[in-house]
């Protein structure tokens, strides 16, 4: 049985953003922290990289629109703010492929739906050479063959089993869980007599 929140393939243009300890301050500086929402935050995206260096791949354009980001080692290391994936969504990012993730921000990609696969450093180093000579390459990261591909280009990558029975399965998405859930939620409510106790009490 499919359901919507299954991920099984993500294809679109890539990013090759080479650096390694790229942290969550860098990905989304702490003075954007303050907003009440993540609306806007994509546009913020490496806000100060990208005023430092005109070149920065987000801001050049042959890379808008892109839909996978290729990273190279320990990304997403530093503080544990969830709006830096939050912010690489919003920009526009499905799906990430890097040497290796910083475990929280890891964490947060998987309860948003966006997967994050590990690849060798000559894996990586070769597509964001292929993405950088050739910025229209269709990329696309296969969760059920565990390749991400680029033209010619076939790199095996690998994601732990959980995770990656989370978004083939779309167990990631906790509130769609609940909501397909809700009679049988419901049922064992009905049984449990604290919280027929808790309404009670709360109508007197």
């Amino acid at each position: 049985m499919s359901n919507s929140s299954q991920v099984h393939t993500i294809s679109g243009r890539g990013l090759p953003l080479v650096g390694n300890d790229i942290d969550t301050d860098r990905i989304i500086p702490a003075r954007f922290l303050r907003a009440v929402t993540f609306d806007g935050l994509g546009e913020q995206v490496f806000a100060d990289d990208r005023q430092q260096l005109a070149a920065h791949p987000f801001n050049q354009a042959q890379y808008q629109g892109a839909a996978v980001l290729v990273v190279n080692r320990n990304f997403g290391c530093g503080s544990s703010r969830e709006h830096a994936p939050q912010a690489i969504a919003r920009w526009g990012i499905q799906a990430l492929v890097g040497e290796s993730f910083a475990e929280i921000f890891f964490g947060n990609c998987v309860a948003m739906g966006v997967p994050c696969v590990t690849a060798d450093t000559a894996g990586v180093t070769a597509l964001q050479k292929q993405i950088a000579d050739n910025p229209t390459v269709q990329v696309t990261v296969d969760l059920d063959e565990m390749t991400a591909t680029a033209g010619d280009l076939s790199v095996p990558v690998a994601m732990g089993a959980g995770p990656r029975q989370m978004f083939v399965k779309g167990t990631w998405d906790a509130c769609a869980q609940l909501v397909a859930q809700a009679e049988a939620i419901a049922q064992t409510a009905s049984r449990l007599p604290y919280v027929a106790w808790s309404v009670a009490a709360q109508t007197h």
